[in-house]
């Protein structure tokens, strides 16, 4: 994906809130996602977030053309993003995403004859409630940190080592369509079996493990057909966007079930996704080199190695991790800062999770997800879940009102929050994601 005039650190935007220090949404990233008034009976519609608005994509498509003058192409895609879903934006393929976004950005600019007309097509974030942007098909959740598998691992074996698998291919797992959901929405804590300690037989209880899980989700735009595979260059101009997804997980549903066959109920009760899809144009300049691998790993197979990916494959993208009991909130106290670390913490690129996933031809759909697993550092202050920052709970945390926590429980909320940054450039956000626990039903 490469730099253009949508990217300039100068562009400056007539919405006077994307100029804020803060702000996630400056005029260089226009993320898309569907939303409408809150406590509405309004239809839902696309959007583009702008400071701390929302460009109301149907409200834009209703304007007279001579307001909203850009080519066939960008027309074309504005109809599409408008609807109650992004799929069919995905599905029309990436020179009408660049088409749009070059048609929204030049109308946004300070200076634009649109701006008078447009003004009325802003919506205050504030006033909004969001849903899932996209319609998804299926979920894929990989495990692509080799410092996550470590440090997992090593909770219940000290001293543990890769499996060799990992080293080899893009390890993933399939997860639930049916329970994404959109931030914000409460999290009912799951009840599943438990092998408790010293028993023989489980029980079936409410998760007494509940953890997060700090990931990235990748949105699949145009897809491949069923028998067809992707090259690495191929699967990069499959890929719409970005957001944040956290899978929560319940560790000890996961420790019973896990063998022979893998996750099922640990994983499949929710998984929250951010509201603002970031586009693979917006983030073209925060593209960096894959880390090196260490000397004595092996390279990768041919399928999934190519200089190019190596060089700019990965992308610097800081992920936050915070944490508010309902008690401090009912104290006004600020969320508690867990853990801070970057997103090339993973040892596959995105691209490669892509074109290994269709490397059997698996066909890949408009607005399919996939998710790129627990992202976490090699030290404690980027661990990306409970699992890793506790010791699997022999060393709680102490929140600011004294409370411990060993794994989550019921009303405290987790939020996830990231930023890409590079010299020279401006930095673009992705929006929070979030949900409180309730308890079980």
């Amino acid at each position: 994906m490469l730099l253009n005039e949508t990217h300039d650190p100068s562009l400056q935007s007539w919405v006077a809130s994307a100029h804020k220090a803060d702000t996630d949404f400056p005029i260089q990233n226009l993320p898309h996602g569907v939303f409408r008034r809150q406590q509405s009976t309004e239809a839902w519609r696309g959007g583009v977030a702008i400071g701390d608005a929302i460009l109301d994509l149907a409200a834009l498509a209703a304007l007279p053309s001579h307001e909203r003058p850009m080519d066939d192409e960008a027309a074309q895609a504005l109809l599409a993003a408008s609807q109650a879903r992004l799929n069919e934006l995905m599905a029309l393929g990436p020179a009408a995403w660049r088409a749009l976004r070059l048609a929204l950005s030049r109308a946004l600019r300070v200076g634009a004859p649109q701006a008078a007309a447009w003004r009325a097509c802003l919506v205050p974030q504030a006033e909004a409630e969001y849903r899932l942007p996209v319609e998804v098909g299926n979920y894929t959740d990989f495990f692509t940190s080799s410092h996550h598998a470590l440090n997992a691992g090593r909770v219940f074996q000290p001293g543990r080592e890769l499996l060799p698998q990992f080293k080899w291919l893009p390890i993933g797992y399939h997860g639930r369509a049916s329970t994404v959901a959109i931030s914000d929405t409460p999290l009912q804590r799951p009840a599943g079996q438990i092998l408790l300690p010293g028993q023989q037989q489980p029980v079936y209880a409410p998760t007494r493990q509940l953890d997060f899980e700090l990931e990235l989700a990748v949105l699949v735009g145009t897809g491949n057909a069923l028998g067809q595979t992707l090259s690495l260059a191929q699967a990069e101009q499959q890929l719409f966007g970005l957001c944040l997804l956290n899978d929560w997980s319940a560790r000890d549903f996961q420790a019973w079930e896990y063998q022979p066959l893998g996750p099922l109920l640990a994983k499949n009760f929710h998984s929250t996704i951010s509201p603002w899809v970031v586009t693979q144009e917006a983030l073209a300049p925060f593209r960096v080199a894959q880390p090196a691998r260490p000397v004595n790993d092996p390279a990768p197979l041919p399928y999934l190695s190519n200089t190019e990916d190596q060089a700019h494959g990965a992308l610097a993208i800081t992920l936050e991790v915070f944490l508010s009991s309902a008690t401090m909130r009912e104290q006004g106290m600020p969320p508690l800062h867990l853990s801070s670390g970057p997103a090339s913490n993973m040892y596959w690129t995105i691209n490669q999770i892509v074109t290994h996933h269709a490397s059997n031809g698996c066909n890949l759909n408009p607005g399919d997800l996939l998710g790129t697993g627990t992202i976490s550092a090699p030290t404690r202050d980027g661990f990306g879940s409970l699992l890793e920052l506790t010791q699997g709970g022999r060393d709680p945390i102490t929140l600011p009102t004294g409370e411990a926590r060993t794994f989550l429980e019921d009303g405290d909320e987790v939020i996830l929050r990231a930023t890409a940054s590079a010299d020279g450039f401006v930095s673009i956000g992705f929006g929070d994601c979030r949900a409180i626990v309730l308890p079980a039903r």
